[in-house]
């Protein structure tokens, strides 16, 4: 193994942990997630975790196949964690919006769990107003939810849905397994219906409370930890702005793909969120992490030549790539981490090497949920 990251000694969590920083946004939070907690915040002083969306489901040019993983078939290792999203489960669908059935899913999430990896879950919910997708754009959809509302009853058994599904995630010894989730993401943009431009903002912090206080007291789901998510942004105030409070908020994070940026603006962006969202997370006490992102994977060299150096020396908890999907009905290629042959594999490898990037054995010894 290429790091040594089994544990820290007793005498080190005490002088790291105390019992004001580790509480959990659930006070009923179950033991597996409060540890959880506590190891992530030790977790950033040995490096960053590197996470992909829907491994384990499918990859470029293949689907389903047991225990495969883009990520595998170039490194040899798994991902430190594993990202799974949520959207149809509210509508009775058998597959999420990106057709991964989500029996297979589950079986993913408690294999990850299992094998000590971490798990986020995002939810890219159907528009209450409308009946359609995530990105239906309708003003007074927020509003149209919350209590009192003409589409609350309506959100409350999306609730109970999204409840059954957490408390049915079980570990080898019947326990819950914890997840990150991650609801209502790049809210400062407006491109979702909870986005900016479609709420206010006293609106999006009350759906927020809502939802964390419905799914720990009246649906007893504790095994979550929370996470905040917004897009890229331009200062402190904008990434504030509609965030519902330290206590309603386990992690902090942001969204932001390269895409067609130049480099010299991507590392001059990414240079200042990380920094910032290091602030947050220090003042507030959260554990920061970049909860998606995508690159210039045309790049032989993106890997080293572009992310690590956007990643410096940040210490956040993870960072997401989003998925693989390959060849799309549009003829499109969609994946944003390499696959075995890409032209940035071999970099790719000599950045998985990199001492402060942790895949799976890397975290599997440090027993995260213990």
């Amino acid at each position: 193994m290429k790091k040594n990251i089994a544990c820290l000694s007793v005498i080190a969590c005490l002088l790291i942990i105390t019992p004001s920083n580790a509480q959990t946004t659930d006070q009923l939070a179950t033991k597996e997630t409060r540890n959880l907690l506590v190891n992530l915040k030790i977790l950033l002083n040995k490096g960053i975790m590197f996470g992909h969306q829907d491994d384990l489901a499918y990859g470029v040019s293949w689907k389903y196949k047991k225990d495969r993983s883009d990520i595998k078939d170039v490194t040899g290792d798994y991902p430190g964690m594993f990202g799974y999203e949520l959207g149809n489960l509210e509508i009775d669908r058998l597959a999420n919006l990106d057709s991964v059935p989500f029996d297979k899913m589950k079986t993913y999430i408690e294999w990850a769990y299992k094998k000590g990896s971490i798990i986020s879950l995002s939810w890219h919910v159907n528009n209450p107003l409308t009946g359609k997708n995530a990105w239906s754009l309708a003003d007074g959809a927020v509003a149209s939810i919350l209590p009192g509302g003409p589409k609350h009853a309506l959100f409350l058994t999306w609730l109970d849905k999204l409840a059954a599904f957490a408390l049915d995630l079980k570990g080898p010894k019947g326990e819950a397994v914890p997840v990150i989730f991650r609801p209502y993401h790049e809210l400062n943009g407006s491109w979702f219906w909870w986005g900016k431009n479609h709420c206010t903002p006293e609106q999006f912090t009350q759906l927020w409370k809502f939802t964390v206080a419905y799914l720990k007291d009246k649906k007893n789901v504790h095994n979550f930890l929370y996470a905040y998510s917004t897009d890229g942004f331009s200062s402190k105030e904008e990434y504030l702005e509609r965030f519902p409070g330290d206590e309603w908020v386990d992690m902090v994070g942001f969204d932001f793909y390269q895409r067609e940026k130049p480099k010299d603006e991507y590392l001059r962006k990414m240079e200042y969120m990380l920094t910032t969202l290091e602030q947050v997370a220090k003042e507030r006490n959260k554990i920061p992490a970049l909860t998606e992102f995508g690159g210039k994977l045309s790049e032989a060299d993106w890997w080293t030549g572009t992310f690590l150096k956007a990643l410096g020396n940040h210490k956040i908890s993870y960072v997401l790539g989003w998925r693989n999907a390959g060849l799309k009905e549009t003829g499109e290629m969609e994946y944003y981490v390499p696959y075995k042959g890409h032209s940035t594999e071999k970099d790719f490898k000599k950045f998985a090497k990199e001492s402060r990037i942790l895949l799976q054995k890397d975290v599997q010894y440090k027993m995260l949920y213990e």
